[in-house]
């Protein structure tokens, strides 16, 4: 169940974990990706440094892949995000990891010049 909070529409548990972590209201990027007309579409965002970007792109995609408040059962992946350096993809995975905790979700990243063993079982 979704309740209106921080400015919109945002699942429960990601609402929390926005409180949690200081958000009184959304970011500008955030309201952006959000927003009616933008449901459903490819968005292409561009905004400075510290503006709440990942933490954008993870509510954007809850729509997608939150059944209700929570993940579907475990089984197959909800998501793949595909970042372009492995600074980048392990950022995305820490801040997908808070907001989607209270959701069920486990993150696991898989890049070049890690341990594929230990990708491999965060992976099963």
């Amino acid at each position: 169940m979704t309740e209106p909070t921080l400015g919109g529409m945002i699942p429960a548990p990601l609402a929390a974990a926005l409180a949690a972590r200081g958000y009184d209201d959304l970011t500008p990027v955030q309201n952006a990706v959000l927003a009616p007309e933008a449901a459903g579409r490819d968005l292409l965002v561009s905004a400075q440094t510290g503006s709440g970007k990942t933490a954008a792109f993870g509510l954007a995609m809850a729509a997608d892949i939150l059944n209700g408040d929570a993940l579907p059962l475990p089984g197959l992946p909800a998501a793949l995000v595909i970042a372009p350096t492995r600074e980048l993809a392990l950022q995305v995975a820490r801040e997908l990891g808070w907001l989607y905790a209270d959701a069920g979700a486990q993150i696991a990243t898989c890049v070049g010049g890690m341990d594929y063993r230990t990708e491999r079982r965060a992976l099963a």
